[in-house]
C-alpha cells in the first residue's frame, strides 16, 4: 500500500474536506482528489461519500481511518524518541487524569516543571474515562485506582481520601458540628450521585445522602465543590489532597472518611527510556513527597 497516499487520505478524512487537506499538506485540490482516487482504486473501495457540504467517510473509509490514527500515533511516539536521544526534554507530553486531581493538585504545579524544561510541551487530558495507553491515547496517565491494561509500568503514588471541609469563615458564623447528626443539620455539597467517581467517594456518601436534611448541593466535579466551600456555601466532601494547598479550609468530623483510594502513575513499557516520561515522573515524585511531608505537618497541626 502507498504511504504517501495514506498520508494524503489520513489528512483529508482528518479535515474532512480535500481543500483543507490540500492547505495543510501543500498540495493542490486536484492533487489531491487524485491521490484518493488512486487509493480507492487501488483497493477497489469507496472511501468517501462526497456531497455539497463536504467528505464523509464510509464504512472502509472509517477502517482504514481508525488504522492511519494509528500509525500516525505510533510515528509521532518514534519522532518524540528520537527527539528525546538527541536533544534532552523537548516536544509534547501527553498526561491524563481526572479532573479533580488535575485542577486541584497538579496544575497548580505545573509551573516547576516548566521552569526547569521550557521547551517541554504539556497536553494535560482531564477527564474520568481512562484512556487507552498501550494504544497511545496519552503518555503517561495518573489515576485513582491501579490500572488492569497489560504492559504497563505503575507505581503506587499516594492514598488518598475523602473528608468533610468547610471555609474558616464557616464554620465561624454556622459552627463546626461535633457529630453526624449535627453535620446533616448543614448544607452538604458532594459529587452529583449521577456522575463517575470513585466507589469510596460513593460508599462514603451514601448515607449522608439517604439521611433526612435541609439543603443539598451536588456538582459533578471537585474543582466546584471546592470553590463552593470556599465561598461559605456550606460542607463540602473533598479529597484529603486539598488541605496542603488550601489554609482556610477547616476539617469535620476528622474521624468521618472513606476508604482508602490509591493514587497510581502508569506509562507504556515502550516509554521506559523516554527521557519526557523520565522528567515528568521524577517531577511527580519529587512533589508527592513534598505534599507528604505538608501533609504531616497538617496531621499534627490538628
Amino acid at each position: 500500500m502507498d504511504w504517501d497516499k495514506l498520508r494524503i487520505f489520513h489528512a483529508v478524512a482528518d479535515a474532512g474536506s480535500l481543500t483543507h487537506a490540500g492547505e495543510a499538506l501543500n498540495l493542490s485540490q486536484s492533487a489531491v482528489s487524485r491521490q484518493i482516487r488512486g487509493l480507492e482504486e487501488s483497493l477497489a473501495v469507496i472511501l468517501f461519500h462526497r456531497h455539497a457540504r463536504g467528505l464523509i467517510l464510509t464504512e472502509q473509509g472509517e477502517l482504514l481511518f481508525e488504522a492511519t490514527k494509528q500509525m500516525s500515533k505510533r510515528l509521532d511516539t518514534a519522532a518524540a524518541r528520537i527527539r528525546d536521544s538527541e536533544e534532552g526534554i523537548y516536544g509534547e507530553l501527553r498526561v491524563t487524569t481526572t479532573t479533580g486531581f488535575g485542577t486541584l493538585w497538579l496544575a497548580p504545579r505545573l509551573s516547576r516543571l516548566y521552569d526547569r524544561y521550557p521547551h517541554l510541551k504539556i497536553d494535560l487530558i482531564l477527564e474520568e474515562r481512562v484512556l487507552d495507553l498501550p494504544m497511545r491515547e496519552a503518555d503517561i496517565a495518573i489515576r485513582m485506582k491501579e490500572p488492569s491494561q497489560a504492559d504497563l509500568i505503575r507505581r503506587r503514588l499516594m492514598d488518598v481520601r475523602m473528608r468533610f471541609f468547610a471555609s474558616e469563615s464557616y464554620v465561624a458564623q454556622h459552627g463546626n458540628p461535633g457529630s453526624k447528626d449535627e453535620l446533616i443539620q448543614h448544607r452538604l455539597i458532594s459529587q452529583s450521585t449521577s456522575s463517575h467517581q470513585v466507589s469510596a467517594g460513593v460508599n462514603f456518601m451514601a448515607p449522608y445522602l439517604s439521611a433526612e436534611h435541609s439543603s443539598h448541593l451536588m456538582m459533578n466535579n471537585y474543582f466546584g465543590i471546592l470553590q463552593a466551600v470556599l465561598n461559605n456555601l456550606g460542607i463540602g466532601a473533598l479529597p484529603d489532597y486539598v488541605v496542603t494547598d488550601f489554609n482556610t479550609l477547616v476539617q469535620v468530623l476528622p474521624e468521618e472518611q472513606s476508604g482508602i483510594i490509591p493514587v497510581y502513575l502508569a506509562y507504556p513499557e515502550e516509554l521506559r527510556q523516554s527521557k519526557r516520561v523520565e522528567a515528568f515522573r521524577d517531577f511527580i515524585l519529587e512533589e508527592i513527597a513534598d505534599y507528604k511531608r505538608r501533609m504531616k505537618m497538617v496531621s499534627e497541626a490538628m
